[in-house]
Order: C-alpha cells, then sequence, then structure tokens
C-alpha cells in the first residue's frame, strides 16, 4: 500500500477500529502489536502515524525531528536508524511506503 503523510497520520492510533503504522526511512510498519508503545498513552505515541526516521536516528522525542529528512545526520546517525530499521523489520510487518 500507498501512503501520504495525510493519510498516514490516521493511523496513529487514536482510532482504535484501525492499526498503528510508523514509518522509516518511507517504509511503513505496522507497530499495533507494540500499542502499549506506540498507542494512546505509550512512550513512544509521538511516532505513531508518522516517518520518525530523523527522530529515531538522532535518538529524540522532539517534534521539530518527528520528520522523515535525513539532511545533515551525521555518519553515526545513519547507522542508528539503520539499526532501528533492522530492529523493526525483525518485529513488526511492512504494510506499504510513504509517498510524495
Amino acid at each position: 500500500m500507498e501512503f501520504t503523510a495525510h493519510q498516514l497520520i490516521q493511523y496513529n492510533g487514536t482510532d482504535p477500529s484501525k492499526p498503528i503504522y510508523m514509518a522509516i526511512k518511507g517504509r511503513v510498519f505496522d507497530v499495533t502489536t507494540g500499542k502499549s508503545y506506540y498507542g494512546p498513552g505509550g512512550v513512544n505515541v509521538m511516532f505513531a502515524g508518522k516517518d520518525a526516521s530523523r527522530a529515531l536516528a538522532k535518538m529524540s522525542r522532539n517534534d521539530e525531528d518527528i520528520t522523515p529528512s535525513l539532511d545533515g545526520l551525521t555518519e553515526k546517525e545513519i547507522g542508528v536508524l539503520d539499526d532501528w530499521e533492522k530492529k523493526f523489520e525483525a518485529k513488526y510487518p511492512v504494510v506499504g511506503r510513504v509517498v510524495s
């Protein structure tokens, strides 16, 4: 499936009838099984329904970092993001891609 950023935000956990999705490097993961983390009240709820690539790379929960932009990231930060992507691949199914 393809999602625009506007469509992806609809899967942020606020509607209990919908799964919870989160994207890394444009790949959308179904993180519903991790709803205690990504659902309402979860420690990572701010990432639900968004591409959180930059925030994961920088290990940040700041709103300005919750974006797909990789511009200006260091080599170390890109490595951190790649590690997160591998963890997600092992734990959550990929359900689509974010498109412009």
